[in-house]
């Protein structure tokens, strides 16, 4: 049976990682790691680590993105919630056998990482993201 590690990180939608900086990191004096663009996804995304998580800041790079549809459709704000597991093929089957609906049908491979997202419909409303380390 496949098992939850931890919260992997929160990701926000924001228009501007700049100004987004001026809260997450000025105010909540929250260190930026690094920002990186992450073209499968369409987005460049702000690092920000808290203990064994982080918070991602996530903004959009073209406007046929889910994070740009997101973004124009209900403004910033939480986007979804990322749960890290210790095997993503098995967690995906056991969801998918109790009726769980899947955006994914196999995980997106990343540098490092696997990754693959729950449909809000089956979670009361919250987009879930499911990630496996793999270094």
């Amino acid at each position: 049976m496949a098992k939850i590690k931890k919260i992997n990180h929160v990701a926000v939608v924001v228009s501007d990682i700049d100004e987004s900086l001026k809260f997450w990191q000025d105010a909540m004096g929250i260190e930026l790691h690094h920002v990186e663009d992450v073209p499968s996804q369409k987005s460049m995304v702000a690092f920000l680590p808290i203990g064994e998580s982080e918070v991602e800041l996530v903004k959009p790079t073209s406007d046929d993105s889910g994070v740009a549809k997101f973004l124009a459709e209900r403004g910033g704000g939480m986007h979804h919630l990322c749960f890290e597991v210790d095997n993503i093929v098995e967690m995906m089957a056991e969801l998918k056998a109790k009726g769980v609906r899947l955006i994914n049908e196999v995980p997106n491979e990343l540098p490092g990482r696997k990754m693959a997202f729950v449909h809000p419909k089956s979670t009361g409303g919250v987009l879930v993201e499911l990630y496996e380390v793999t270094k």
